[in-house]
């Protein structure tokens, strides 16, 4: 049977990492071209820098969600095996799937993390013809990052369910 506490401890995780996304998403750096006083150069300004901290309390709660489940059913490598029958068949499809939509949303988080808090200072200071922009991270990727987080804890839900089913399968005696 299914552990109620891990179940309970990886929703409110994956719950908290959802909602640090979107708080990310919504607070990301936004920069816009500022002239000196004295008109000589010009250097980028940057909104409030707290999305980086956000992106990045997501992917660690993610994380932590992640490895919580996957110790919690010992991730396949170790322990009694599963017994046959679509609980197993269902536990290794979720698996997999789970797997994936983890790694798609810490890459997205990270990723969005460290370009978010990437600032270029001054735009133009000296003459050249192409200075560098007030690049800041795309619209949206803090989200796509929220939404695979937001799958991932559905999906590892449903995995640690299947898993646990299978596993008690396995143990009860044929008659």
């Amino acid at each position: 049977m299914a552990s109620k506490l891990v179940i309970i401890t990886v929703f409110i995780l994956d719950l908290i990492a959802v909602g640090l996304a979107i708080a990310a998403e919504q607070r990301r750096s936004i920069g816009k071209v500022v002239p000196d006083k004295e008109k000589v150069y010009e250097y980028c300004e940057y909104g409030s820098d707290i999305a980086t901290s956000y992106g990045a309390g997501a992917f660690v709660l993610l994380l932590t969600s992640q490895i919580l489940i996957m110790v919690a059913s010992r991730c396949f490598c170790c322990g009694k095996a599963l017994g046959p029958g679509g609980s197993r068949a269902c536990a290794i499809m979720l698996f997999l799937i789970c797997w994936v939509f983890f790694l798609i949303a810490e890459i997205c988080l990270l990723a969005a993390s460290i370009r978010n808090a990437y600032h270029t200072k001054y735009r133009k200071m000296w003459n050249i013809d192409s200075p560098p922009s007030c690049e800041v991270i795309r619209k949206g990727v803090f989200a796509a990052g929220a939404s695979f987080a937001l799958f991932t804890g559905i999906v590892s839900q449903f995995y640690y369910i299947c898993y646990s089913r299978a596993r008690d399968d396995y143990q009860k005696p044929p008659y």
